[in-house]
């Protein structure tokens, strides 16, 4: 994106109050988080949007124009431009996105390869992250990348691959017991003395996350499928893919959006139950799941996502344990080694496809956000009890 429409550009809080993009903050005054303000893509004399990629670039920097960060400030580690592979033994125009040839393994590297060159752009020296394993591991490897110090709060019971991978790239470690929401609740507690780069905050993460559905409309010949299908935890797929096929569609490269289907675990499924109208039960106890990437009790832009999945005609269900245990089984079978969070996508494939949601002559791209490779113990722990 160049200088001049890079100007344009503010942050803006639920209350509609606005802040300039060098702004250091990551709420805004009124505690809510912020989005960026809308993207207009630079088509005018008829220029076409996919004349604006970058086709040498083969990373989420093809699509540079689109993006809130200049070209000559990105820390890149050759994220994005992911495999999307036709699953011809699932059928029915089922497409499958391998996030994990990102280069920490998960979806996570888009958003925060995007969050840290703008961050190293504003002269950062030092972040603070929360995260039950894949944010904290990209959030390290690309600060390291950046020469940027990182501080990483961790859940005491995540994979211990995932805490391995962050502590190799250099990062300070913290484990701390609880759920995930209260290790998000102790780093904004030290956000007042460490800057705070969350990947659930931060507005430019959701900017890199974007790309994702830049590159489905490449990737199937510049056409928006009409379903996808991911696990949501914070639901920054779902706001990714939102500001991506809202662009496409503005700028006419579009005509209607993909639906976004969305599958949770049945104990931490507050965005299902937001789309849904389910009132939990405030005393019915969270049981831990699997998924521990999607374990999150309360999505800090859970109001966003909701809107989201609705203006998109789109649907969510929650998903058990069991079944999570047999699509990460049916996965492998199918020779990909997706982790347990991964796997809740495809249990909610089955889901759709079961009630009618997808139907057959559809085009539906699932998003495997992760490698089980990095939660190789609870990997084991679902074979070994499959004999």
């Amino acid at each position: 994106m160049d200088a001049d429409a890079l100007r344009t550009l503010e942050l803006i809080d639920r209350s509609g109050r606005r802040y300039p993009l060098d702004d250091p903050r990551w709420r805004g005054d009124d505690g809510s988080p912020l989005m960026l303000s809308p993207i207009r893509l630079d088509t005018a004399a008829g220029t076409a949007v996919r004349a604006l990629i970058d086709t040498a670039e083969r990373s989420l920097w093809r699509y540079a124009a689109m993006l809130p960060v200049p070209a000559e400030h990105r820390i890149s580690l050759g994220e994005g431009w992911t495999p999307l592979i036709a699953d011809r033994r699932a059928g029915r125009g089922i497409h499958v996105k391998l996030e994990w040839f990102n280069p920490t393994s998960s979806f996570k590297d888009r958003g925060v390869a995007v969050m840290m060159s703008h961050l190293a752009s504003r002269g950062a020296t030092r972040v603070l992250e929360d995260s039950s394993g894949n944010g904290g591991s990209s959030v390290a490897a690309y600060a390291a990348g950046a020469g940027i110090a990182a501080k990483i709060i961790v859940p005491a019971a995540t994979s211990p691959a995932k805490i391995l991978q962050a502590r190799a790239y250099g990062a300070e470690i913290e484990l701390v017991g609880g759920t995930r929401d209260e290790v998000g609740d102790e780093a904004v507690r030290q956000s007042a003395a460490i800057p705070y780069a969350s990947h659930n905050w931060h507005p430019l993460f959701l900017q890199g996350v974007k790309t994702i559905g830049y590159e489905i409309w490449e990737q199937l010949g510049f056409r928006a499928p009409d379903n996808i299908v991911t696990v949501a935890g914070s639901g920054s797929i779902v706001l990714g893919c939102d500001l991506a096929f809202g662009e496409l569609r503005d700028a006419g490269a579009i005509y209607t959006v993909p639906r976004l289907l969305v599958g949770q675990p049945v104990d931490w499924a507050t965005i299902v139950e937001a789309v849904n109208g389910v009132v939990r039960d405030p005393d019915r106890p969270r049981v831990p799941t699997i998924a521990e990437g999607s374990s999150i009790a309360r999505p800090v832009r859970l109001p966003e996502v909701v809107a989201a999945i609705e203006r998109s005609h789109g649907a969510a269900v929650a998903v058990t344990d069991d079944e999570i245990h047999a699509a990460l089984r049916g996965l492998a079978a199918r020779g990909l080694y997706a982790e347990p969070t991964s796997a809740v996508a495809a249990a909610a494939l089955a889901r759709f496809l079961a009630d009618g949601t997808i139907r057959d002559g559809q085009t539906t791209v699932v998003i495997l956000t992760g490698t089980a490779l990095k939660a190789a113990d609870r990997t084991a722990e679902v074979f070994a009890a499959a004999g």
